[in-house]
């Protein structure tokens, strides 16, 4: 999730673990933790594409990396704040919540985490995206209104306790919900248009869970359609060709491999230009209706010394202001 949404968890949580003894102190020290094992996210500066990638919600968003350095986050807290009633085994605590509840949330994201790690499983609920306002803004309200209460207040421990409810609500029973009813909606739509498809994997669109997309694999091409939960019309399918044949001599090399492990196998390749580029279809188009459409993932193979380098592909402005005003109108149904 967005860093606004983990600071928010992380202080609910801080305060629920040690808010009546510290106050304020366990909102800030939760914040500190919802927000440390986002970064890896600056790997990108140290290393390759496709590495830093692999790296993203990989060991830190682990429970191995939650047991580990909650101690030693709780230590250096509690030489921090000597004067204060918690202790080392208090702070430690705190952290630990801190960090574990931010890979929890972030598995119910497309992008998912590395909760087992090492395991090679990445666990991705898909019910909710990176960026939900229905979710951070009522639990933001209920922080905001307990943060404002004494520390000993009932009425801050109800307030927090509610932005906690009402937030798990939302994720753990409206949108599975809504993620359920969405699913057979495409899956029947499907049958009914008489297509034949080996999996389909859906999702949410950007910013709210009332506007669902799907990607379906069929032999040679993957159809990606939408639905809202307002629509009238039935729901359509666009497709897109796989085109594996454009990989002929490269498909064995290591950072093909590591890409097409990464996509989980929802990809397609195009050619521009002379030039190759793998799309990652689990995050869909940045404009479905251009003639050249640009998914949001994709990125550059680029063929050097008997290896393939490969480079993110640059996102316009244009193109996701356009999405963004787009995307208003089809929440509303077709």
């Amino acid at each position: 999730m967005d860093s606004l949404t983990q600071i928010v968890l992380g202080a609910a949580v801080g305060e629920a673990v040690l808010g009546k003894k510290v106050g304020n102190k366990a909102m800030l020290y939760g914040a500190i933790a919802g927000t440390i094992p986002d970064l890896d996210s600056f790997a990108g500066y140290f290393t390759d594409t496709i590495s830093a990638i692999e790296i993203h919600r990989g060991f830190t968003h682990s429970i191995v990396f939650s047991v580990l350095f909650a101690p030693v986050f709780g230590w250096l807290i509690s030489k921090i704040e000597r004067k204060s009633a918690a202790t080392w085994k208090n702070w430690s605590w705190l952290m630990f919540w801190g960090l574990f509840t931010h890979p929890l949330l972030d598995a119910h994201t497309t992008w998912g985490t590395q909760l087992f790690w090492p395991l090679d499983l990445r666990l991705a609920y898909k019910n909710i995206f990176v960026i939900d306002p229905l979710y951070t803004l009522p639990f933001m309200v209920f922080l905001i209104l307990a943060m404002r209460q004494k520390r000993t207040s009932e009425k801050r421990r109800k307030y927090n306790n509610l932005g906690l409810i009402i937030s798990s609500i939302y994720l753990l029973v409206i949108t599975p919900a809504l993620k359920a009813y969405t699913y057979f909606k495409f899956s029947d739509a499907l049958e009914e248009q008489k297509i034949e498809y080996s999996r389909i994997d859906t999702r949410p669109s950007p910013f709210n869970t009332i506007l669902w997309s799907a990607n379906v694999e069929t032999e040679d091409s993957y159809l990606i359609g939408d639905y809202s939960i307002f629509d009238t019309k039935p729901i359509s399918f666009e497709s897109y060709p796989k085109n594996r044949q454009l990989l002929a001599g490269l498909e064995d090399k290591r950072n093909i491999q590591r890409i097409i492990d990464i996509s989980q196998g929802w990809y397609t390749i195009a050619e521009q230009n002379d030039q190759l580029y793998f799309n990652d279809l689990r995050f869909g188009l940045l404009d479905p209706n251009a003639e050249d459409p640009h998914f949001t993932f994709s990125y550059k193979l680029i063929e050097k010394d008997g290896e393939v380098n490969i480079e993110e592909r640059k996102r316009t402005r244009g193109a996701a202001e356009k999405l963004l005003a787009d995307l208003g109108k089809r929440i509303l149904g077709n």
